[in-house]
Formats: C-alpha cells, sequence, structure tokens
C-alpha cells in the first residue's frame, strides 16, 4: 500500500530468498522506475515488489501469481491488479490477503466489480520468518529504520482506506501487526498515543545503540549524535 512497504519488504525478501531475483518499484523511484520495470520484463523469472504504481497500463508477460499483500484502496484498482496476470489468453492467480474482520470486503468486491472469489485455506507448514528479519534489524539500522517507517505508513494508508466501514483502524490490532513487521519496539504516532500493548515484547536492546552496515551513513549518524550532547 506504501513506498516505505515497498522498500521494507523488498529488502526483507532479498535477504531472506535466494537464487531468485527480487526488485522493488514505488512512485518516489522517479528515475529509476523505467530501468526496474524494463530490467524485470527481460527476466525468465523473479518476484517484483510494488505499490498501486504498477497496477495498470503495463504489460507483463506471463505473470503467474499476484499477490496484494494489502487489499487497495479502491475496488477498480483490485480488478486492475488481478489483470497483471493471466494476459493474451494465458491463465494465472491473484490472491488478497484478509484479515478475519475484513471479509465482508469480498462481498463489497462481487456487488461493485462484479468479481467472483473463492477463498484459499492457509497454507500448512509455514515457516517463521520474523526472528530472521529482527536479527536483521538489529544489525543494521537501515533494516530497523525501514520497518518502523513501513509500519507507520501502514497505519496511516489503513485509516485512509476509501471502504473504511470495512478496515476500521480503531479494530486494528496494533500488536500482532507490528509482531507482523517483526519491529524491535513501537514507534512513536498519533494513532498509537496512549495505547499498551501487552501482547507486544520490546527487545531489551537499546535502539540507539543499532549501527548503520553502511560506514558512511554510520559516520554521519554518530556526528548528529555528538552534536547533540
Amino acid at each position: 500500500s506504501t513506498c516505505a512497504c515497498v522498500e521494507y519488504y523488498g529488502k526483507a525478501l532479498e535477504s531472506l530468498i535466494k537464487q531468485v531475483k527480487i526488485m522493488s518499484i514505488h512512485g518516489k523511484m522517479k528515475h529509476k522506475r523505467n530501468k526496474i520495470f524494463t530490467e524485470f520484463r527481460k527476466l525468465p523469472g523473479g518476484i517484483l515488489v510494488c505499490t498501486d504504481v504498477m497496477a495498470r497500463g503495463i504489460d507483463i508477460p506471463e505473470v503467474h501469481w499476484v499477490l496484494q499483500y494489502d487489499p487497495p484502496s479502491s475496488a477498480s484498482a483490485f480488478v486492475h491488479r488481478c489483470g497483471r496476470t493471466a494476459r493474451i489468453g494465458n491463465v494465472g492467480s491473484a490472491l488478497v490477503f484478509l484479515l478475519p474482520m475484513e471479509e465482508s470486503y469480498i462481498n463489497f468486491l462481487s456487488i461493485n466489480q462484479k468479481c467472483p472469489m473463492q477463498e484459499m485455506k492457509p497454507q500448512p507448514n509455514v515457516l517463521d520468518l520474523l526472528p530472521k528479519l529482527k536479527s536483521m534489524a538489529l544489525a543494521d539500522r537501515a533494516v530497523f529504520e525501514k520497518g518502523m517507517k513501513a509500519f507507520v505508513s501502514y497505519v496511516q494508508a489503513y485509516a485512509k482506506h476509501e471502504c473504511n466501514l470495512i478496515f476500521r483502524i480503531k479494530d486494528l490490532d496494533f500488536a500482532s501487526l507490528a509482531r507482523g513487521f517483526a519491529l524491535l519496539k513501537m514507534p512513536k504516532m498519533p494513532e498509537l498515543r496512549g495505547k499498551c500493548f501487552p501482547d507486544f515484547t520490546p527487545v531489551t536492546v537499546n535502539t540507539d545503540s543499532i549501527s548503520f552496515k553502511d560506514k558512511n551513513r554510520e559516520k554521519q549518524r554518530q556526528k548528529k549524535l555528538e552534536e547533540q550532547r
């Protein structure tokens, strides 16, 4: 749903999935976008992590799966997203992830877009990769900061969803969401002010001590910290 989520999960997938080309694209990559898109089209296989900037008006041959991690803010965008697969007589599949409290979105789409859907049962024996993602955040401040930004942007996008009778920010389980983003601590943001999260356990490490793997970025950070002191 957001550029920050694409940046974070694109980085995560690069580390978690080996021997598969992972590429990321979003609206803020103004000059890079065409280059990435052209490169992806030429690949024999791969994964493209993207926002709705790629939902329409583009043609990539033989897309087998469109995985919609976040339901789009507009119903028409859902159909456009699905339309990236099964093009020109080919067969393809599209999947959207919904929480139990969001399931009335299925009826909404069937009425609004005449779009029939089938439930796909959860996959058995799913690997828990969140500890690995947490380790990545502890080892590199860039990953830690990307995760925090992604979480904040996700919550803000959820609050602005056009189907706010179905996607209600007040019903969102922030603790589960933070665990799903493999956060080390809860960020400070207006939507969380005054709330307690007994189901979320922050790390005992002082997150200010997490350094950037990039030595130049870390040098700049230390300089800023010194100026603040």
